[in-house]
């Protein structure tokens, strides 16, 4: 009788339990199979590999499909297939990628793991990669969270789809670093204490716990007074996305030759140096007008002029605390009052971290991505090669998503507690937000250029970014020439089609999104922009928040007295008062450590230990790519050992392959 080797590859487990069987058939290309065949009782957690042999009465020859089952018991435990490769009577072998958990009573396909186009099936499967893909869209159901925003999954965290819930590993790691660390540690050290802090020394009482000893955090504390520091942030800190050069300055904004001419290069004006390119703006007016959480908390709009002064570094050289000039609303400048440039500072700091959690990093990052995943899985097979490429860099986002939604970002979550703003809040500034959320300011290349910072010097998050973005870029070009031979494959991808128009649906922003695909070029710059916004722009405004954010006066999450109205009226107790108080100040740390932090057994960019793709040219593209990032993060290294603050959140040994934290 013919007989065909079976290897079936496991991987990590919630539970062993020898009760609960697995069943296994092989399929051909006309639907005939092989008998169901019970797999080896031993099927868990000590076992990364299992082999066995399945005999039939007739040679099924090519084998295109595999069908698991498992048998139905008292206690659902739940079995990880990881991969399964099935050797023919011929002696030729077909694989079978999985990466996926197998439940109770329900069927699971696997399809041979040559990437196909959908129309390269032959018509039976057609059928079937139909029937696939209308199973999933009843599975991922679009739900609006908010009004206008992007859309995302309906579902809580506990009852997830299980092939994008938390593995156990992850599970873990999330629990420990935000219920251990916010709920426990930080909260039990300052119960009882709502005061504010008696000077600017206390604030590394809450540093204790932490080594920050020759850390670029430690660095931050001893300078973040001084003008340079609060500049070198709007280029490299962990919202490099908010400054812009000026060319006009802003009705809204009178600012005078006379107020700042001593900040400026001798003998030269201001609108010289409007013209010659050195003036640069960061506009919080999408705060304007924002309610608070409460009477206790101030929210301010400011305008910040910053200037690219002799050592080619960018200071600060005029602040307003609002969108509406006027005796109310100086403008204050570096030669005022030491706290009243202090404070003033302080001000564009808070500002900054509002717009940063919700809008560069919620919004931007975390919500656009779960976009991009769901119309994956409603709109692409499992053998889209698109599929395959994508799949790992959305590994855990609508999981953590869920959680966020969930903790840190509802009504009464840890966001309004840290931050001056309630649901209503951040409901108005994400809408002001989405008028702005184009695919084109999604394209890294284009953002910067439309910001005029191609040529701004020390702009190491540009420097790294394009070179990542290229990278990334060039690998998903190779791959999806390997599949499309013609701008008309990529017109003729049903799939690829309504995955474009499933993401403009889901973006509640559809005019300012593609509904289609041309080109191949075309393809591979959506692609791009999709892995890199999971990737490479996650990475950046994600990972330094502990470093930026952990000491409390440089980034002030609320403020608790009004902006000032006039000059000369702030000392250093007026601006103690203002800042977040003990516990406000001990949530934050908390917050921002535990979102800073990689998983244990991170995947960065271009580790991919789930292979979906079997094809060699592919296998070959995944090579090259990963050889370019090591040349990046080599480039990267050998800049660095110059710079007293190293940039490193887009080296690409630091950037995770998904938002998944």
């Amino acid at each position: 009788m013919p007989t065909y080797k079976v290897f079936v590859s496991t991987g990590r487990h919630k539970i062993a339990e020898k009760t609960n069987s697995i069943y296994l058939t092989l399929m051909d290309s006309e639907n005939k199979s092989s008998e169901r065949t019970l797999v080896n009782k031993t099927f868990d957690a000590l076992e990364r590999e299992i082999s066995f042999n399945i005999r039939v009465k007739k040679d099924l020859g090519d084998i295109v499909q595999v069908k698991l089952e498992k048998e139905k018991h008292f206690v659902n435990f739940q079995r990880f297939c990881k991969h399964i490769k099935v050797k023919a009577p011929s002696g030729k072998c077909f694989e079978f990628p999985c990466h996926r958990w197998i439940e109770d009573e329900k069927e699971v396909i696997i399809r041979e793991g040559t990437a196909r186009l959908p129309h390269d099936e032959p018509e039976l499967l057609k059928k079937q990669r139909q029937e696939e893909l209308k199973s999933r869209q009843k599975i991922f159901r679009w739900k609006d969270w908010g009004p206008d925003f992007p859309m995302s999954i309906d579902g809580k965290m506990i009852k997830l789809p299980g092939e994008v819930q938390f593995d156990a590993k992850k599970s873990s790691d999330f629990k420990l670093n935000f219920v251990k660390v916010i709920e426990e540690s930080f909260l039990d050290k300052i119960k009882g204490f709502i005061n504010s802090w008696k000077d600017m020394r206390d604030f590394e009482n809450i540093l204790e716990d932490f080594n920050i000893e020759n850390t670029l955090l430690e660095t931050v504390m001893q300078d973040w007074s001084k003008d340079y520091m609060f500049g070198y942030q709007f280029l490299n800190g962990c919202n490099p996305v908010m400054i812009t050069k000026c060319v006009n300055l802003p009705k809204n904004f009178p600012v005078t030759h006379e107020m700042v001419k001593g900040f400026l290069k001798t003998g030269v004006t201001l609108q010289e140096e409007l013209k010659a390119g050195n003036i640069y703006i960061a506009d919080y007016k999408i705060l304007d007008g924002v309610p608070t959480s409460s009477s206790q908390r101030y929210l301010a709009a400011p305008i910040c002029l910053l200037y690219k002064d002799r050592l080619d570094q960018i200071v600060p050289i005029a602040i307003q605390l609002s969108q509406n000039p006027g005796e109310k609303s100086p403008i204050f400048v570096p030669s005022d009052n030491e706290y009243d440039w202090m404070l003033a500072k302080m001000w564009v700091k808070s500002a900054d971290f509002s717009v940063h959690q919700l809008v560069t990093h919620l919004l931007r990052t975390h919500l656009i991505s779960e976009v991009f995943e769901m119309a994956m899985y409603r709109q692409l097979s499992a053998v889209h090669p698109v599929y395959k490429l994508l799949k790992p860099h959305v590994r855990f986002t609508i999981a953590i998503n869920a959680a966020a939604r969930e903790n840190l970002f509802n009504e009464g979550g840890v966001l309004s507690k840290i931050s001056s703003l309630n649901r209503a809040g951040m409901e108005k500034v994400m809408q002001s937000a989405m008028k702005t959320l184009t695919y084109e300011s999604l394209c890294f290349p284009e953002a910067i250029k439309a910001r005029g910072m191609e040529d701004v010097p020390m702009y190491y998050y540009r420097d790294d970014g394009m070179k990542i973005w290229e990278t990334i870029n060039c690998f998903v070009s190779a791959v999806v020439k390997i599949y499309y031979d013609s701008n008309e494959a990529v017109q003729n991808d049903t799939e690829i089609q309504e995955f474009v128009k499933d993401v403009s649906f889901g973006m509640n922003n559809s005019d300012k999104f593609q509904k289609s695909l041309k080109t191949r070029e075309d393809l591979s710059e959506y692609l791009t922009v999709v892995i890199f916004t999971s990737s490479a722009q996650h990475a950046a405004v994600n990972f330094g928040q502990f470093e930026w954010h952990g000491w409390i006066p440089n980034s002030p999450s609320t403020m608790r007295k009004p902006p000032p109205e006039q000059k000369g009226q702030v000392d250093i107790k007026y601006i103690m008062e203002s800042l977040p108080d003990r516990g406000c100040s001990s949530l934050v740390l908390g917050t921002v450590w535990a979102l800073s932090q990689f998983q244990k057994n991170e995947l960065f960019l271009g580790t991919y230990p789930d292979m979906c793709f079997t094809e060699q040219p592919v296998k070959e593209a995944i090579k090259t790519f990963r050889k370019k990032l090591d040349e990046v993060t080599n480039i990267i290294k050998s800049r660095n050992e110059g710079l007293t603050m190293k940039y490193c959140y887009l080296s690409p040994d630091k950037i995770p392959n998904s938002v998944a934290i």
